[in-house]
């Protein structure tokens, strides 16, 4: 299980082993591999995010097994830019996690709703998480779906 069960902010010194995360968590789904291949800046982390506060990492044996990339949209939403998990990690509970705590920062900086466009395949994990699907999109590889999680008192239906 997850070492601390807890997220914390990333350190810029983190960078390439949170872009290796990234790189291969991406890579394992073989059917944009190539496309990703040949796109290698969709592949990296910048440490610019970092250094904002945007990212946060979860921990197993005292090393990064995961991180997301927080970002406002507006007033009242919050982004998940981005969702990596190590693959031989998949199945722990680390992306669930990430994403409960991505929910807390979006909702403690007064945010009602958390947005995230997700490629279909990765549908199911997020209805898991609490989002519904509110629309579909196009992404630079493939059909995506635009998904929303409420938050706080318009979670609760007291908006």
């Amino acid at each position: 299980m997850i070492e601390e069960n807890s997220a914390r902010p990333a350190r810029p010194d983190e960078q390439p082993a949170l872009e290796g995360i990234l790189r291969r968590a991406s890579l394992a789904e073989s059917r944009y591999r190539e496309q990703l291949l040949a796109h290698p800046e969709v592949l990296e982390l910048p440490v610019e995010q970092i250094v904002a506060g945007r990212v946060f990492v979860s921990d197993m044996d005292r090393k990064p097994a995961g991180f997301c990339v927080v970002v406002p949209a507006s007033t009242d939403e919050f982004e998940l830019e981005g969702l990596f998990v190590d693959p031989h990690l998949w199945g722990r509970g680390i992306g669930r996690l990430l994403v409960g705590h991505a929910a807390g920062i979006a909702s403690g900086a007064g945010a009602r709703r958390m947005s995230v466009i997700a490629g279909h395949e990765a549908r199911g994990f997020y209805e898991k998480c609490g989002f519904t699907v509110t629309g579909e999109t196009r992404t630079q590889f493939a059909p995506a779906l635009i998904m929303h999680l409420m938050l706080g008192a318009a979670a609760a239906g007291q908006e």
